[in-house]
């Protein structure tokens, strides 16, 4: 603070005129002035030396910085089979696309910038073909020159390629099967359709198995075919015929012919009598 003073008993040896005194004076301090001034000084204090702490790790964090810098460019171009076929846009990505992702332009061709060291994953995303995948090998020595192994499928032998990539489609993908036409074979692929065959062939087939076959033998198959319109006599000449306790067909009677001899011995006692 600053007070004025206008002094009239003071006067110089030169003017009569009074002179202006200015006294000043110290403002008088509180205690929690004090504290304020002591808190504000530690906050500068403690500001200043993180300043100092973040310039130092930067300064440490340069080279680093740095080295992560040295980045290159990947190029290729997709392919199909057939070259008057268009591509679509396609989607190819570097490790699953994560920070490196682009779309194919026209004509097939596609760039990754800023690609840092290491080794990358190339897929391409596609859903109408099929392409290989690429493992790109980037060394901070031969930023330049990287490294690439195609593969066919996952688990197929490796095979490297040149840099830029040029992908050719392996296959296309079918989500859809072809309707096919009526054709009359398809009807034998029916069960039903076999079972009316064989029992038709069966009844065209019999009569002409049973003109050869003997009398004994059609007498012994019209048995059977007796046997089978009456199942429980059907299933006891099977039992019979599993145990071996069947009756036995009765020998046919042997007819008994008169021989010459005793025909004469007979008209020697009709002559005797």
């Amino acid at each position: 603070r600053f007070q004025f003073t206008n002094s009239r008993s003071r006067r110089s040896s030169n003017s009569n005129k009074p002179v202006l005194s200015i006294a000043m004076t110290a403002p008088k301090t509180s205690p929690m002035m004090l504290l304020l001034t002591q808190l504000l000084a530690a906050l500068l204090i403690t500001f200043q030396r993180h300043s100092l702490a973040a310039a130092a790790s930067a300064k440490n964090d340069a080279p680093s910085t740095a080295a992560a810098a040295v980045t290159t460019s990947i190029h290729g171009r997709l392919r199909l089979p057939d070259p008057a076929s268009p591509l679509n846009s396609t989607r190819v990505t570097l490790n699953d696309g994560t920070r490196h992702s682009t779309y194919t332009q026209p004509d097939g061709s596609f760039v990754f910038y800023r690609v840092p060291p290491g080794v990358h994953l190339l897929d391409v995303q596609s859903r109408q073909h099929h392409f290989s995948q690429v493992k790109i090998q980037l060394l901070e020595e031969a930023m330049d020159v990287p490294k690439c192994i195609e593969y066919v499928f996952p688990g197929a032998p490796k095979q490297a390629i040149p840099h830029p990539l040029e992908l050719t489609a392996h296959a296309s993908y079918e989500y859809y099967e072809p309707r096919q036409g009526f054709s009359p074979f398809s009807m034998l692929k029916n069960p039903m359709v076999l079972m009316m065959l064989l029992s038709v062939g069966g009844m065209v087939m019999m009569p002409k198995m049973m003109e050869g076959l003997d009398p004994e033998q059609k007498e012994q198959m019209q048995r059977q075919m007796a046997m089978q319109q009456d199942p429980s006599k059907m299933l006891t000449q099977m039992f019979q015929d599993m145990t071996g306790t069947g009756e036995e067909p009765e020998a046919p009677p042997i007819e008994k012919k008169a021989s010459s001899k005793a025909g004469g011995k007979t008209a020697r006692r009709g002559k005797r009598d």
